[in-house]
């Protein structure tokens, strides 16, 4: 079933997104040291709401101080974040967009210099100097992330995404190679997801069945295998009540690495689900507005935006005005990315990125 992009998506909590646009969360290191909501953040998020993405999500945002994962990361982890995250998510909400935040912990990709202490994980991990979580630090981590949801749902919030990708701390519990537990957090798969199926379903009850719910979820690297995926993704429709499912599959064009997946790309294994009530996004290398086009064509309800996202503030409204629109040739000044919404720490972030912002 194809899709204009301008569509509004009704969710099964009854909360309607106006168009097929989501803000992907992205790192961009421009918040307090503490974790409360800086100038320079509110304005980068605030200013894509009012570019016309339907949904705009927050930058990953930590539940607990241990489970930080970068520098100037918005934090959600205590009351006193609450004041901010009013400010933004009010704002959000009068351009017109969805405000979801996006609940997160690094887990082993905690940076000590960045924490300053050992970082956890399901298991030891020497390599990446983390130790194991006890059983009651496994249900507190549980716990912190249900009451992340609940301070999220007072700011104002119209739903969390869970992030349960890209190797951070729940993507370390579904890794067979990361998580060598022993007790029920551990072993078979259905171990290995029950942390995130008690956070999804622990969410559900705390905040009721009107609160936006999402899930993300990354195929390969950090151990993750394809089939283990997709298992988890359909039994989260199946049987978790979520509202959506979020697909970062790194580049939406791309095969498989595993050669026995390989007859089909990694966008069409995961149409292959049966999503019944459920919607699905999908992340990675949707640039210009054939590439979203293309996506929805494959039966995806609505797309993620990152790079494009920064390029073009507005980019949901200049698609919507032209269907081939294509983003600012790279590299692009700091001056642009300024003009853009991007504060100097964000804009120091992307000099990171090869070829992004001019020398």
């Amino acid at each position: 079933m194809t899709h204009s992009p301008k569509t509004p998506i009704q969710f099964q909590c009854g909360i309607l997104m106006p168009n097929r646009f989501m803000l992907a969360p992205m790192t961009n290191t421009q918040s307090h040291n503490d974790g409360t909501l800086s100038d320079d953040e509110y304005h980068w998020l605030t200013m894509r709401a009012k570019g016309g993405f339907g949904l705009t999500m927050t930058c990953a945002s930590h539940v607990q101080q241990v489970g930080k994962g970068f520098p100037g990361q918005l934090g959600i982890y205590a009351d006193m974040h609450i004041e901010g995250h009013q400010r933004l998510a009010s704002q959000i909400k009068a351009y017109g967009s969805l405000a979801v935040i996006q609940l997160h912990h690094a887990g082993m990709r905690s940076p000590y210099e960045v924490i300053q202490q050992k970082a956890v994980c399901p298991s030891d991990s020497e390599k990446h100097n983390a130790r194991a979580l006890t059983l009651d630090e496994v249900h507190e981590l549980r716990n912190d992330f249900i009451a992340a949801a609940v301070r999220a749902k007072q700011a104002g919030y119209d739903g969390v995404e869970v992030h349960g990708a890209h190797g951070y701390i729940l993507t370390q519990f579904l890794s067979s190679k990361i998580n060598l537990r022993k007790d029920d957090y551990g072993g078979s798969l259905q171990n290995r997801a029950r942390l995130l199926f008690e956070i999804v379903d622990g969410i559900r009850t705390a905040c009721g069945p009107e609160f936006l719910l999402g899930v993300r979820l990354s195929p390969e690297r950090f151990g993750m295998q394809l089939e283990e995926v997709k298992t988890i993704s359909q039994q989260l429709i199946d049987d978790h009540n979520i509202d959506f499912l979020d697909i970062s599959l790194w580049d939406v064009f791309k095969l498989p690495e595993e050669e026995k997946h390989q007859h089909q790309s990694l966008l069409e294994h995961f149409a292959e689900l049966n999503y019944k009530h459920v919607k699905w996004t999908v992340a990675g290398n949707i640039r210009s507005g054939n590439d979203v086009q293309h996506v929805l064509d494959a039966g995806v309800d609505f797309v993620s935006i990152g790079r494009s996202a920064i390029l073009h503030y507005d980019f949901p409204l200049q698609v919507l005005n032209n269907l081939n629109f294509s983003p600012t040739q790279l590299p692009v000044s700091e001056a642009y990315l300024k003009n853009q919404g991007l504060g100097p720490n964000f804009i120091a972030y992307m000099k990171r990125w090869d070829g992004f912002v001019l020398e």
